[in-house]
């Protein structure tokens, strides 16, 4: 479904995973006309308790409500994902969110995950999938490699069993699902905890180094976690990690398999893929928007803002706003002004993006190393697509073994 078909309030109605292709010529009407649009009532907002809510697309506005939570918290997050994800870091504000992510934020770094042996561990799973597909000479790289590469890299961190990740990453994106189908969100929450919480309580008898077992010894405030706090933390690293570098995997190869020039120019240079990783995350960001609500009454580009305003930021949107990036909507790897902020910015900018942009890094790296001519495949349709989470459906393509 394209914009030309859409308002706002009804994309919103359609919840976070709505399947829409190309919403950018509806923000743009929004950043021009009412870049402080306030919006009829979702589900997420009615159960927080909000009285009002705004949606904010401005590149400017967004980033400086995301940088300032002196006057923006992140509470609100806690009371509507949070029905199904639990509490977790995201939703936290001030003291409580800095003691976390003290904790979590040193656990987090590659060379903590699994040593300096890391990046190899993560190209031999890359190099699992591929072979897979590899004497086919076709295949579709969303279902058989961008979807599962991400989540097993995690598997093999938190020391659950390999045969489980496509159970537990399906289950994960269906909690996405609690404000359209909200029986849906809410089983899926209750099946990850009866996933998880055996495991927690196996690996409280004999621990090891996984992450698991790092957060099973960790304190806050001379207390350790308690199992439901582990899930917690486990439901977002499923969802929120394994989809972020999915989407932004996916969204490479779009591109790449499209333009054969800027194919060529990245594998004759892979220095340039950090660059090319840093432009797709602009041009799509796989997590568009993050919500925030006002601590104290303030204003937003000049529109008064009450106290207890929800604020839905739409992160999409604003790393296409044309006052801030040339040509936006263009796709131009050796851009002078990317300063994209789709892992956030300030306190809550995303304590995994090292690990995202080392997956996604050493994933492009192995498909260009073993796969030659990679071309889309005739007569299949595929296309970038979400609102809060994007990134292709599919991609079917054909190539030769390298």
């Amino acid at each position: 479904m394209g914009s030309d078909a859409l308002d706002i309030h009804t994309l919103l109605g359609m919840g976070p995973m709505a399947p829409v292709a190309n919403p950018y010529p509806l923000y743009k009407r929004m950043r021009d006309e009412t870049p402080v649009l306030e919006t009829r009532h979702t589900m997420d907002t009615s159960v927080a308790g909000n009285e009002r809510t705004v949606i904010i697309t401005r590149y400017e506005d967004v980033k400086s409500v995301i940088a300032d939570n002196e006057t923006f918290g992140s509470d609100i997050v806690n009371r509507t994902m949070g029905v199904v994800m639990g509490p977790t870091i995201v939703g936290m504000n001030g003291r409580e969110h800095l003691k976390h992510r003290t904790l979590i934020t040193p656990s987090m770094t590659p060379r903590a995950l699994k040593g300096d042996d890391f990046p190899g561990l993560i190209r031999e799973i890359a190099d699992e999938y591929i072979d897979r597909f590899i004497d086919d000479g076709a295949t579709d790289l969303h279902e058989n490699f961008f979807f599962h590469f991400p989540l097993t890299v995690f598997v093999s961190v938190l020391g659950i069993p390999a045969d489980d990740v496509d159970m537990v990453h399906r289950t994960a994106c269906d909690l996405c699902l609690v404000s359209s189908a909200p029986e849906k969100g809410l089983a899926a929450s209750e099946k990850l905890l009866g996933y998880f919480t055996p495991i927690i309580e196996r690996r409280r008898e004999e621990l090891g180094e996984d992450v698991i077992s790092k957060l099973i010894r960790s304190e806050v405030d001379g207390e350790n976690l308690s199992d439901f706090e582990i899930v917690s933390f486990l439901r977002l690293l499923v969802l929120a990690g394994a989809e972020t570098t999915n989407h932004l995997l996916g969204s490479c190869f779009y591109q790449l398999v499209q333009n054969d020039e800027l194919m060529e120019e990245i594998r004759a240079d892979r220095s340039l893929i950090p660059t090319l990783i840093a432009e797709t995350m602009r041009w799509e960001s796989p997590i568009s928007t993050v919500m925030r609500e006002s601590l104290v009454d303030t204003e937003i580009a000049g529109v008064p803002i009450e106290k207890g305003v929800a604020v839905n930021c739409h992160i999409g949107s604003a790393n296409r706003d044309e006052r801030q990036f040339k040509d936006p909507d263009s796709f131009i790897l050796h851009r002078d002004d990317n300063d994209h902020i789709s892992f956030g910015f300030g306190r809550h900018y995303c304590a995994g993006s090292h690990l995202a942009k080392l997956e996604a890094e050493i994933g492009i790296n192995a498909i260009l190393d073993r796969l030659e001519d990679i071309k889309p495949q005739e007569g299949e349709a595929y296309d970038v697509i979400g609102f809060a989470f994007r990134g292709p459906d599919r991609l079917p393509v054909t190539f030769r073994k390298a």
